[in-house]
């Protein structure tokens, strides 16, 4: 065989070989996102799209009663469980707002579960305070129409989701499960290595409660974000998707 024949012919193998990774890592999943007290995951779209585009393959879960119906009243351990079938040993998990209590409680639980945790504006912080207004409310007012405006604004504040009176009833108990769970979560207990990604402007978890949480987990990382609200998928997708790339291209390395 000459030199250039066999040159042709490793060109022609590189190819095939190159082929086969394209078509691997096109069904390879990078990391997996359990979306925060919502309804749809519509919103997330543009961040997923320009993920995708830097070649990144992000899988979201869609959370039971919530982006999956469910007439069940879900406790922590519910969810913990459910989390727990769906994201594979060793994988990356990005858990927005309720979605890092999820994460959270499930690597206090089984702390080498993941490879990393990344806690996006993550609830997990008990403040008794508004929690207690919130369940008292909850457990004073019933159904009166007239009392509804008040929970739907304490609702808001504490989920950053609103209409409290249009959700169902099981997620109504669910979310004062959720609340309530945020008292037995045991920071220490996470080991997992933990990138916190926080907005200076969230208002509904507020960025005092970044800075509880990475004071209290023993393997953490916190990095504050001038323009992010709550949900920065909304707020600030480009710098989103941006942090995410960087974060994840560094961690892969």
């Amino acid at each position: 065989m000459s030199s250039g024949t066999g040159l042709l012919e490793k060109r022609r193998v590189d190819k095939i070989k190159e082929k086969a990774t394209s078509v691997e890592n096109a069904g390879k999943v990078d990391f997996y996102i359990i979306h925060g007290w919502t309804y749809t995951v519509e919103p997330w779209r543009a961040t997923l799209k320009m993920l995708k585009d830097a070649g990144i393959n992000a899988k979201m879960l869609h959370v039971p009663g919530l982006t999956e119906h469910s007439d069940k009243v879900f406790t922590i351990e519910d969810y913990m469980a459910w989390a727990d079938r769906n994201i594979p040993n060793g994988a990356i998990a990005l858990g927005h707002s309720n979605g890092g209590r999820i994460l959270l409680n499930l690597c206090a639980k089984k702390p080498d579960k993941l490879k990393y945790l990344i806690l996006l504006d993550s609830a997990g912080i008990y403040e008794p305070s508004a929690r207690k207004r919130f369940v008292e409310k909850v457990s004073k007012i019933g159904k009166p129409l007239k009392k509804i405006a008040v929970v739907d604004k304490a609702f808001h504040k504490i989920t950053g989701s609103t209409d409290y009176s249009r959700a169902p009833e099981n997620m109504k108990k669910t979310l004062v499960n959720m609340l309530e769970s945020d008292k037995d979560l045991d920071f220490k207990k996470v080991t997992t290595k933990t990138f916190i990604l926080w907005g200076k402007k969230d208002t509904t978890t507020p960025p005092r409660q970044a800075t509880a949480m990475y004071e209290r987990l023993p393997n953490a990382e916190l990095k504050f974000y001038a323009n992010w609200t709550h949900a920065p998928y909304i707020s600030s997708p480009e710098e989103l998707a941006r942090a995410l790339s960087v974060l994840l291209r560094r961690i892969n390395k």
